[in-house]
């Protein structure tokens, strides 16, 4: 209500100024015609003035008589005019008719378009509504049953009937976690993705305590991926068990940030792409969804940036094509070199900056090759300590190490 109050006394005040200029007394501000046609009446007694004086000739005189005659002709007529105007009986209640439209107009745009009644809203009162419409958002089932059309994939022939085998399977050895981990990652790849989640939820209830942060977020983003996008109570549940599991999981942290930005929070969602974008390598998939989307979500959360303007992703290390054909021609002994070198300048980076777990992996495995095992175990050793809180990092170090012979437990 106040700030109808104070709106509508703004509209009034404004048209009763512009209604009072219109009004006041014109004794006070004659017509320019009539300051005119005074000026050329005092032109006229200085020119006689002139003539007595013999200042000017009279031939000289007479055109300029005749000029200012001519003007003080038009400046008569202009100011009949004016006058005229001021005189018809319909002005005053035209300027009165214009102004009441004016306001009433205001009035009722603001009706249209804006919220009358509604409440001035706090930054915390708008985030706490955010965060109720957050809790109220449709659950996963709904948001499936609200999905009308799928995107259509070409079909495999060999996976589709691949498939349609786990299935049967899967029917007589419902327990079976290496059978549903296929078959999830299977029907995902077909766009069943309803049917790989299924399948994902029950892997994750059969391995209980063992379910991997790897096996939430997969869970979670055929959760996304079923409803459209949408990311589902059920699926941030996932989500956040996933990144408890494994904090520097990529799918999981772009989905938090994506699921912040559907719901109203890019205060939230651009800080955690900001950073992602910085720590991933530039190949990482999603890395360009995160360009398409964080200007706008930059920009949403009141932060003014382009994409050039922030951290970028980093080129995963590794021979160019130029140099794996240059190796393909060397001898033997010169590839080797080549190899322990890149070997070398990963192993003084991954010491020196640190790196993810791919690289660690890629590292132990490359040593292991080169046939240099002490190196190896005690990169082995130093990767299981550096990502000893993260499981799925965890596990590819381990899978990296299996070829070492008495490797450290």
């Amino acid at each position: 209500m106040g700030f109808w109050i104070v709106a509508g006394a703004g509209a009034v005040l404004v048209a009763l100024a512009i209604l009072a200029v219109y009004l006041r007394p014109r004794g006070a501000d004659a017509p320019a015609a009539a300051y005119d046609l005074q000026v050329y009446r005092d032109q006229l007694k200085e020119l006689e003035r002139d003539v007595a004086r013999g200042v000017i000739g009279e031939a000289e005189a007479e055109r300029a008589r005749a000029e200012i005659g001519r003007r003080v002709l038009e400046a008569d007529r202009a100011l009949r005019e004016a006058e005229a105007e001021e005189a018809k009986p319909g002005a005053r209640a035209g300027i009165l008719a214009l102004l009441a439209l004016m306001v009433a107009g205001a009035f009722g745009t603001y009706w249209l378009i804006g919220a009358p009644g509604y409440p001035d809203l706090p930054l915390q009162t708008r985030i706490d509504l955010v965060e109720e419409a957050r809790a109220d958002r449709p659950a996963q089932a709904e948001a499936e049953a609200q999905i009308t059309s799928r995107p259509q994939r070409d079909p495999d022939p060999e996976r589709e009937a691949l498939v349609a085998q786990l299935r049967t399977v899967m029917e007589r050895r419902p327990d079976d976690t290496q059978g549903l981990t296929l078959l999830a990652q299977n029907e995902a790849a077909l766009g069943n993705f309803r049917a790989a989640r299924l399948a994902q939820g029950r892997l994750i209830a059969l391995l209980g305590d063992d379910a991997t942060g790897r096996h939430f977020v997969d869970h979670a983003e055929m959760m996304a991926l079923a409803a459209g996008g949408y990311v589902s109570p059920e699926a941030e549940a996932a989500l956040l068990r996933g990144l408890e599991l494994s904090p520097q999981n990529g799918t999981a942290r772009y989905y938090v940030g994506l699921m912040y930005a559907q719901q109203g929070r890019p205060d939230l969602a651009f800080p955690i792409w900001r950073n992602l974008l910085a720590e991933s390598a530039s190949d990482a998939p999603w890395v360009d969804p995160i360009r398409l989307q964080i200007e706008d979500v930059a920009f949403l959360a009141g932060v003014n940036v382009t994409l050039a303007e922030l951290p970028q992703p980093r080129d995963r290390p590794g021979p160019t094509q130029e140099q794996i054909e240059a190796a393909s021609e060397m001898a033997p002994e010169d590839r080797m070199a080549m190899i322990e070198g890149m070997v070398g300048g990963l192993a003084d980076r991954l010491a020196n900056e640190g790196g993810p777990p791919e690289d660690w992996a890629r590292l132990i495995s490359s040593l292991l090759v080169l046939g240099e095992e002490d190196r190896a175990r005690a990169i082995y050793a130093e990767a299981r300590q550096v990502f000893a809180e993260t499981p799925d990092a965890l596990a590819l170090i381990e899978e990296a190490g299996a070829g070492l012979p008495d490797r450290p437990e």
